[in-house]
């Protein structure tokens, strides 16, 4: 009788041992999984911060670029409007210089001829001062300028304001430049570019009547490539 309770001990004490042991290797396996888990989680972490460092380094390079392009552009915009003031009046507004002249073509007129000889003494001054300002800009080869000579027309109605006005611009151009001038021999880096904006172009004197707005306004548009950062 002893001896079989002695057995019944043993083989309970087995069984609890056993019991034990899986619990032990159940609780292992799922620490194991939990901390395997957290360690993958970690690791994401670490390369999604690796990335967003990365990132941001482009972007500040990046950022840095393009301040540096915008602080170029910004100072030849302000190159460009420091023209002559006894010829050229800057529109902010337009982003336009108005010819300080009182041109005032006779009406149907776009001939420069038909203007008194002082008058063309002064168009011919402020084309000299456009071809020193032009000159004394930036000069590279990813550089380039566009100037527009814009002619308008007095708001009377007339239908051939707008060829009267592009008729007028072309008038300048020739009596600045020449006709069919080589601007790589005048003005390196440049394009002259012919508009007419009849009686619907700005800014605009008021009244407008005749012969009020018939002239000449003129933009400098710098078009930039790749600005290199010294």
């Amino acid at each position: 009788m002893g001896k079989r309770k002695n057995n019944l001990f043993w083989l309970s004490y087995s069984d609890l041992m056993t019991s034990l042991f899986f619990v032990m290797l159940v609780l292992f396996v799922l620490v194991f999984s939990i901390m395997q888990h957290k360690a993958n989680k970690l690791e994401e972490q670490i390369e999604q911060s690796h990335k967003i460092q990365e990132e941001l380094a482009i972007t500040n390079a990046e950022l840095t670029v393009k301040a540096f392009e915008l602080d170029k552009i910004n100072e030849l915009r302000k190159s460009i409007e420091n023209i002559d003031t006894i010829y050229f009046v800057y529109n902010k507004e337009y982003k336009k210089h108005i010819l300080n002249i009182k041109i005032q073509l006779p009406t149907n007129s776009y001939n420069i001829n038909d203007l008194s000889k002082e008058i063309l003494k002064e168009l011919d001054n402020a084309g000299q001062s456009l071809k020193k300002l032009m000159r004394s800009l930036p000069q590279q080869e990813n550089l380039k300028y566009l100037i527009v000579i814009e002619g308008q027309a007095s708001k009377d109605n007339a239908l051939i304001n707008d060829e009267l006005s592009y008729k007028r611009a072309i008038a300048l151009r020739n009596f600045w430049f020449g006709k069919n001038p080589d601007l790589n021999n005048v003005l390196p880096n440049c394009e002259v570019i012919i508009a007419g904006s009849g009686q619907y172009g700005v800014p605009r004197e008021q009244p407008d009547m005749p012969p009020a707005n018939q002239r000449f306004l003129i933009t400098i548009i710098p078009k930039i490539g790749k600005i290199e950062n010294e």
